[in-house]
């Protein structure tokens, strides 16, 4: 078991609550998805990823322990979080591994910030809105009662600064609203990524399986690597996953992933 330090740091008007677990290497940054925190989205996988590296991980803003404020839910504004995190903790360069909305933030850090990362995992999120689920509108009209008995709802009553259920809603609101009407990225920003970038989906997630593995073509992947060699951005496609249970299967996330981050870099 690794030793854990944990704190609040001041970014952009909250108080954003973090954990360090380990202390070697290139520090992993953890983002997790939206009504997820730490503990519920990493904590099957997180021993195992600070075995040997340092991890970073943080709430987001009205997510875990971090308290909300007044602003919409979005990935700028949740990306400047983290740079404001990393420089509160004097972090130059991570590798990142993002889930769904924290997938998003990884994204756009790796687009925009790209002095920031070295090596990028990206998960159970699309590029662009073509690649998301009709289902996934239901988002937008997610109530309490539809939460109500679930680990979300106890995790949230549990450790928020503000817990109560109309503050969930809130949070609910917010999540419904999350980037509305953003355009996304090109196919021409996808490519030009500098870092490897490890892209992961379940077979039954909310993304479509085809924009995961257009994702990972314009990453350089989809090539007969006897011939030309194993890319340095690759695609993995965890079999039986939902969206919400994308990291059930532990062993098989831990494993692929800690293989992409270990590998040399190109």
């Amino acid at each position: 078991m690794t030793e854990k330090t944990t704190g609040y740091a001041p970014v952009n008007g909250l108080e954003m609550y973090y954990e360090v677990h380990g202390e070697r290497g290139t520090p992993l940054l953890l983002l997790h998805g939206g009504l997820f925190d730490i503990e519920q989205q990493f904590g099957e996988v997180l021993p195992s990823l600070a075995e040997n590296r340092q991890v970073i991980a943080a709430d987001f803003q009205a997510h875990g322990r971090t308290n909300d404020i007044d602003r919409p839910l979005g990935t700028e504004a949740l990306a400047s979080d983290v740079i404001g995190l990393l420089e509160h903790l004097g972090v130059e360069k991570v590798d990142v591994f993002g889930f769904s909305v924290g997938g998003a933030v990884a994204l756009h850090l790796t687009i925009r910030n790209p002095e920031l990362i070295r090596k990028a995992v990206i998960s159970s999120v699309s590029y662009h809105p073509d690649g998301d689920r009709p289902e996934n509108a239901a988002v937008g009209e997610m109530k309490v009662e539809m939460i109500a008995g679930t680990p979300m709802e106890a995790a949230y009553l549990a450790k928020s600064p503000h817990p109560d259920l109309e503050h969930l809603q809130v949070l609910l609101d917010k999540l419904g609203g999350y980037d509305r009407g953003a355009n996304g990225w090109s196919d021409d920003d996808i490519r030009g990524i500098a870092a490897p970038t490890l892209i992961t989906v379940g077979d039954n997630d909310a993304v479509k399986l085809e924009h995961a593995v257009k994702f990972a073509q314009l990453r350089g992947s989809d090539v007969n690597g006897d011939f030309v060699g194993v890319p340095a951005s690759q695609l993995a496609v965890f079999p039986g996953t939902t969206h919400f249970f994308g990291m059930a299967r532990t062993n098989l996330v831990s494993d692929v992933v800690i293989t992409f981050l270990d590998a040399p870099m190109p």
